[in-house]
């Protein structure tokens, strides 16, 4: 079973407060969550700086990765940690138009792309927009 420590101790990083309590939000919401989503809900233990360079630790390490919404807004995703599947950031991400939660569907990747001469991909994302099951 993944829990925020055993992703902390895989990722060699120290175990603090803040880093379980943000790995266990994203465990318990199975969705993105902006930086003010977790400043929202940790805002009595931990200050907005403390949150910030967290993520921003996180996405270092490959914990998390970032999913741009059409909002414009940065959202943050956990990335999966389960033993069979492979660690790939090239998935759908999809938002649901009735509750907003964006929610990273790693089992639809996203189709190989031929640039042109010249060009050189750092990296690839995809948001479909609908109603999620919850919702539907």
């Amino acid at each position: 079973m993944v829990t925020p420590r055993s992703i902390l101790k895989s990722h060699k990083l120290r175990i603090t407060d803040c880093r379980l309590d943000i790995i266990q939000e994203f465990l318990d919401r199975q969705v993105a969550l902006a930086h003010s989503d977790l400043e929202e809900k940790l805002q009595n233990q931990f200050d907005r700086v403390t949150i910030y360079r967290t993520l921003n630790t996180f996405l270092e390490q490959d914990i998390i990765h970032k999913v741009l919404d059409d909002s414009g807004a940065t959202k943050y995703a956990l990335c999966s940690f389960e033993d069979d599947h492979e660690h790939d950031h090239e998935h759908v991400h999809f938002k649901c138009e009735i509750c907003g939660e964006t929610t990273c569907l790693d089992e639809v990747h996203l189709p190989p792309i031929k640039l042109p001469q010249g060009y050189k991909k750092r990296d690839m994302s995809l948001l479909v927009l609908g109603t999620c099951p919850k919702c539907g």
